[in-house]
């Protein structure tokens, strides 16, 4: 069996310092407490926040805290009926909290600048939490009306720091964006990356950056990508090898060098004509 050691880099913190302030009251990567430090450099404005999907508006929630604590007013957006009985199970107390049974997407009648009209919040919201395992890239884009102080949008944490991805734009499809591709959405909406905790990455409104006095938010020094990345790489014979996650984080399935194969093993012979 041939040796394959992957040697970790040491990864710095001292750009991604927010990292410092995760806690989780119901957020699943300390987001809860990330919140709450980047509102205390920026100050709030309107006290309003926007999640979606919100599933029951309280497991692995990044709202539900700023809502039931700190009396925030908020819009909670779920596809799914049951999870949404249980939305509203969950807010049937909090006139302040507005719940809607309807998919978030990326064309009219369904992005978030045809959906919040109704629900009569500014424009200028203090939050948006977008997680919906997939177009989240696709969906923000679409937003054009409403300029939220602070985003929180999850990525595909398993495709490495260099790769641009860009998931299908189909609402069938759910497979995530890499965080590259959202630092560059971003930038061209006005936003820039203050923190990535798991697999949400944090973007504030350009004019609020120099605030956080952060260094460098380059990829490479705000998330480290070593825990997450598959390795691949290709022998002199044609074989394939893998060095680092051997695990479909979210199958539960691991897997090995023999499963990917191109060539099957009688073709695998080194040529030195090759």
């Amino acid at each position: 069996m041939p040796i394959i050691e992957r040697r970790k880099k040491p990864f710095d913190n001292t750009n991604n310092w927010l990292l410092n302030f995760a806690s989780s009251a119901t957020s699943l990567c300390g987001e809860d407490g990330i919140i709450l430090k980047v509102f205390e450099i920026i100050g709030v404005e309107t006290e309003w926040c926007v999640e979606f999907g919100a599933w029951d508006g309280r497991q692995y929630s990044n709202t539900y805290n700023l809502i039931t604590r700190y009396g925030w007013r908020g819009v909670m957006i779920e596809g799914d009926q049951a999870r949404f009985r249980e939305l509203q199970k969950t807010y049937g107390s909090f006139p302040r909290v507005h719940c809607a049974n309807r998919f978030v997407g990326f064309e009219s009648p369904n992005t978030l600048d045809d959906i919040l009209p109704v629900m009569n919040i500014p424009q200028r919201i203090d939050l948006l939490s977008i997680d919906i395992d997939g177009n989240d890239y696709h969906v923000w884009n679409a937003i054009l009306a409403y300029r939220p102080r602070l985003v929180i949008i999850e990525f595909n944490p398993t495709i490495p720091n260099d790769v641009i991805y860009i998931q299908d734009r189909d609402m069938d499809v759910h497979q995530g964006s890499s965080l590259l591709a959202l630092i560059e959405l971003a930038r061209n909406k006005g936003y820039e990356l203050v923190c990535a905790a798991g697999w949400n990455a944090f973007f504030v409104l350009s004019e609020y950056y120099p605030l956080f006095k952060i260094q460098d938010n380059s990829i490479d020094k705000m998330f480290d990508d070593q825990a997450f990345a598959t390795k691949l790489f290709q022998l002199f014979d044609g074989t394939l090898e893998i060095a680092g996650q051997n695990r479909l984080m979210w199958a539960g399935v691991e897997f090995s060098s023999d499963d990917i194969q191109v060539l099957p093993r009688h073709k695998r012979v080194y040529s030195d004509n090759s």
